[in-house]
């Protein structure tokens, strides 16, 4: 089988920028914009097309923009019907626009939802996320339980995001403790990441809960393909099971690796990443000498 799976980024992918070639070029691509402004009740594309990288870096506008240059990418330059898709943590989202389970409206509004819960969850709860480069997974699993039993914080895998790149996620403490560990391991790098908060852990639990409202509101279609969902690493086409890992992934880690993988055993031979930056693009290639990645934005 030689199946075409496309492919969705997610928070870190954003540029002061993004999106403005689809907005001059196309008349669609620009209503789709407007639509989003006004679904936000903010002009999110001034922000994407002129914004500093400070702008862009709040949560409530990363969410949405990545999203929204994403989804616009792919209705206007994609025209086929995807056999299979995924989407990195937010790219999630995005993913289950071009596989017909949301609408763009629908989607956008609980991404927005989504954002504006995760920046608050960070506020009550400040933490962080940390990249560990060189390491095994089992090394990294086996050091951030050490680091949890020891001190009694939060640290826990955060996203499986290739072979020897696993980022972490915890409290401000916790993560200090775990990136001298590991080093002290082997670890090539460990380096806390300018995001946030602890994204994928249990300290984002208010938002977790906020979601799931908001996701059990919404109607979600049966899938017009399978969705590589990143909490389960496998294909998904039934709503209520994908309503279920959406809101189980604020917690839980991305697992990007492994869900790449299950592509690949699923006959996936070609990706295509759609949206802003090349990062998923370099993942795959990690992941797989094998198979074809390139991109569309």
């Amino acid at each position: 089988m030689n199946n075409h799976a496309y492919v969705f980024p997610g928070q870190g992918s954003q540029f002061s920028g993004m999106g403005r070639i689809l907005y001059d070029n196309n008349a669609d691509a620009k209503k789709l914009f407007e639509q989003a402004d006004a679904i936000l009740d903010f002009k999110l594309s001034e922000i994407m097309f002129t914004g500093t990288d400070e702008e862009l870096k709040q949560t409530r506008v990363t969410q949405p923009a990545v999203f929204v240059h994403s989804v616009i990418a792919f209705k206007i330059l994609v025209n086929e019907l995807p056999d299979m898709v995924a989407g990195h943590s937010l790219g999630e989202f995005s993913a289950l626009v071009a596989n017909n389970v949301l609408s763009f409206e629908d989607a956008l509004k609980l991404v927005s939802t989504r954002a504006k819960a995760m920046q608050h969850a960070c506020e009550i709860n400040p933490s962080i996320m940390a990249a560990v480069l060189g390491l095994n997974d089992e090394k990294v699993e086996d050091v951030c339980a050490d680091v949890e039993n020891e001190t009694g914080e939060v640290v826990v895998p955060a996203n499986y995001n290739c072979p020897g790149q696993l980022v972490i996620s915890g409290s401000i403490k916790g993560i200090d403790i775990a990136c001298i560990k590991m080093k002290e391991a082997g670890a090539k790098r460990a380096l806390a990441l300018p995001v946030g908060g602890a994204f994928h852990s249990p300290l984002m639990m208010p938002a977790k809960e906020e979601l799931a409202g908001a996701i059990e509101s919404i109607t979600f279609n049966t899938a017009s393909c399978p969705v590589y969902q990143n909490a389960v690493a496998k294909p998904v086409t039934n709503p209520s099971e994908i309503k279920k890992n959406l809101v189980a992934q604020l917690t839980a880690a991305v697992r990007w690796t492994q869900s790449v993988q299950a592509m690949i055993n699923d006959g996936a031979t070609r990706f295509t990443e759609v949206g802003p930056g090349k990062v998923l693009q370099g993942l795959i290639n990690k992941i797989s000498k094998e198979t074809v990645a390139n991109g569309i934005s």
